[in-house]
């Protein structure tokens, strides 16, 4: 009963997300499109104390152009998410459908952790049966972290396709 009302509450968070001015349904958006409004919704955009995370999350790697004081425009931090994104699908698109999820929870916890991570080991064995699995990945710093529940169980409801 406890995660049934959890998933409610992630639908409905989902649902307050959603810009005012959108006069259709999250759902009715293609899934990567859902998946850029779940990030920005749940990482927000990043401020320039936040260094090395510029945009919506994004980790500055070295050679990267990015300055330590600079904060990025809505723009480019749109743009520089949606690159991430890309990325990261491609990297999990031999898992179809299955592959924008791999690249929500890669896009937060890092490809290492995926890689390595029990609901990448079962959608290789062909058991879908992932909800237990991927939403386990809510832990920071060793501790149980509300909001990264709720960041799981939104992406799981929104973007896992049966």
């Amino acid at each position: 009963m406890r995660k049934l009302l959890m998933f409610f509450m992630a639908l409905l968070t989902l649902a307050a997300a959603t810009p005012a001015s959108a006069k259709r349904s999250i759902m009715e958006l293609p899934p990567f499109e859902r998946a850029v409004l779940i990030i920005k919704k749940f990482e927000t955009l990043h401020k320039p104390k936040h260094w090395p995370y510029v945009g919506y999350g994004h980790q500055v790697q070295p050679g990267e152009p990015y300055r330590r004081g600079v904060q990025l425009t809505e723009k480019q931090a749109d743009a520089l998410l949606r690159k991430d994104l890309c990325k990261f699908c491609s990297l999990y698109s031999q898992y179809g459908k299955d592959s924008i999820l791999l690249a929500c929870l890669a896009y937060n916890c890092g490809p290492g952790v995926v890689n390595k991570s029990t609901v990448l080991k079962k959608l290789k064995r062909g058991d879908r049966n992932i909800f237990k699995a991927y939403t386990a990945h809510c832990r920071y710093k060793g501790k149980f972290h509300k909001q990264l529940h709720l960041r799981r169980l939104t992406e799981f409801a929104a973007l896992f396709v049966k």
